[in-house]
């Protein structure tokens, strides 16, 4: 599911990134861009249904949302859901600390919500019980290697190439009974992508303008465009290429048009040009 297919330029029709993946009766949100939490509702997903964050690097353009998606789903939470769980590279423990620790910029709401007593008959009507609890998440710095096991599924991460060393970035493997997915988040083609990738079922990847712009313009550094990102799924034998972080330029309907044509000159999989609150079938 993608909710976020747009760069940190708004437009009408994309804005940010963030995709959800459903496992079985389990959901998992890679990357929490702007207004992720409204995206997900409009494709009838709460927060409370996902228990498993995932962030690729910590961009606005990938995060900015993640105040609202913790503060909404306690807020809707009545103390019964499962633990929220985030994973990301360095920064991800210190950001969570700063929204919801005892310190955090939003501790004032939670205590309003915790204690008075309109915010308590509230969490009452929804079938919680008082007293009511803090937020409950665990987050996780983590870096290259095996990230998490859940029930039927695991993650694994390798190193992307983007911005080092002001952030790091990492791209992400779902392995699965039902098939392999891999985010490739912001990334330059790079070696630990093209091998995480290796052979998966669908890739969602950075595409965010035609190659030619971005080099003609010096913007190639730690970016993907057309042909980059089309060179890597076939380097790695992904079998379905889902285009992401599309930039105003690229989606608009000429340059769309030439983008994926450039794509499939140099890719021979499915390929598919994203949008916004898209269904992509593993």
């Amino acid at each position: 599911m993608v909710l976020g297919s747009g760069s940190p330029i708004p437009t009408e029709d994309r804005f940010g990134s963030s995709h959800i993946l459903k496992i079985a009766d389990e959901y998992m949100m890679f990357d929490c861009g702007p207004a992720t939490t409204h995206k997900a509702a409009k494709m009838g997903l709460l927060p409370t249904q996902i228990d498993h964050l995932f962030f690729t690097h910590h961009h606005f353009d990938h995060n900015v949302d993640y105040p609202c998606f913790l503060l909404t789903r306690w807020d809707m939470s009545v103390g019964k859901e499962n633990q929220l769980q985030v994973h990301g590279p360095r920064l991800t423990e210190s950001i969570t600390e700063r929204l919801i620790g005892e310190n955090g910029a939003f501790i004032d709401d939670i205590n309003a919500r915790v204690n008075h007593p309109l915010s308590q008959q509230i969490h009452k009507l929804r079938g919680g019980d008082l007293p009511r609890h803090l937020p409950d998440v665990l987050a996780r710095d983590v870096g290259p290697g095996l990230v998490y096991s859940g029930k039927d599924w695991e993650v694994s991460a390798s190193p992307a190439d983007h911005v080092q060393p002001w952030l790091d970035s990492l791209a992400y493997r779902v392995d699965s009974a039902e098939g392999s997915v891999v985010f490739t988040g912001d990334t330059a083609p790079c070696d630990s992508v093209a091998q995480l990738a290796k052979g998966a079922d669908v890739m969602f990847s950075m595409c965010t303008d035609n190659q030619i712009n971005l080099e003609i313009n010096d913007r190639a550094d730690g970016n993907m465009g057309t042909t980059a990102a089309a060179k890597l799924a076939q380097e790695a034998g992904v079998k379905k290429l889902v285009l992401v972080h599309i930039g105003p330029g690229l989606a608009q309907t000429d340059r769309m048009e030439d983008g994926i044509s450039e794509v499939k000159r140099e890719y021979d999989g499915e390929v598919v040009f994203s949008n916004e609150l898209m269904v992509v079938d593993i």
